[in-house]
């Protein structure tokens, strides 16, 4: 099977494209060896890997896997890859505790109201990875950036003018769920997404629908919705404040409500 990049030294495995929640797997091609991030669900590890396989990438090249962030649609199959590709996995230190304790409500892989369950195996990380730090693949490195909001342990990769940015932002200006049960945090994805804005990456590349060209103008109305959101009920605990209330008492201490 022929190899297809989408830019020098990255391949799109578009295993999941089509399915609900199917997440993006990008593999980096450093020469003498790959890596892997994110792997999607348990159910299509074995077309992942087999994928790989006919692409004539050696599964014990592997250099490692490593996990934007903990969600179960990114990581419910990390425990199996690690043990079939015997290679290390890489996580930032706050998405390490809910990926090796297998929880399943800070991964979604629990959404009692919704009835959605899925098992969530424990996986072990090998290697904690932050702000500043470089993964090099072969001869390609990636930089990466911390970019919480989403999840606290939400991370970014840079290498070259593209951007590996998980969960921040999709190409309809869309970004990742934003829920009190998960750990989001409005301030920090406004912060994180206007880093995102600020650099000068050509090229996103999404955990969640098509690669596209970094468009500031719909960062910044994206920007501007989730200013927003930090100021309305509708995003309950997430939100820093709700005005009303403030409005509402000072009708009251006028004794002048408004009506």
């Amino acid at each position: 099977m022929d190899r297809h990049y989408v830019f020098p030294g990255v391949i799109e495995l578009n295993v999941q494209a089509r399915r609900r929640l199917g997440v993006n797997i990008y593999l980096i091609d450093g020469g003498t060896e790959y890596a892997l991030i994110d792997i999607g669900f348990l159910d299509e590890l074995g077309d992942v890997l087999e994928l790989v396989r006919k692409m004539n990438f050696s599964l014990s090249a592997c250099r490692m896997i490593i996990a934007t962030h903990a969600d179960a649609d990114h990581t419910q199959g990390l425990a199996r890859a690690r043990e079939v590709l015997k290679c290390p996995v890489a996580a930032h230190p706050k998405s390490i505790p809910a990926l090796e304790e297998g929880d399943e409500v800070m991964t979604y892989a629990r959404i009692d109201a919704q009835n959605i369950h899925i098992p969530m195996p424990r996986c072990k990380v090998d290697l904690a990875i932050d702000e500043g730090d470089v993964v090099e693949v072969g001869d390609r490195r990636l930089e990466v950036w911390s970019t919480p909001g989403h999840t606290a342990g939400q991370l970014s990769f840079r290498m070259g003018d593209l951007l590996f940015s998980g969960d921040n932002i999709f190409r309809d200006g869309c970004v990742g769920v934003i829920d009190a049960h998960h750990g989001s945090s409005i301030p920090d994805f406004i912060k994180s997404l206007e880093r995102i804005r600020a650099s000068d990456a050509t090229y996103l590349l999404p955990s969640h629908g098509p690669i596209f060209r970094k468009d500031d103008d719909l960062l910044d109305a994206t920007i501007a919705r989730l200013r927003g959101y930090a100021h309305m009920a509708d995003f309950g605990t997430c939100a820093v404040d709700w005005p009303l209330l403030d409005e509402w008492e000072e009708e009251l201490a006028r004794g002048t409500p408004r009506l």
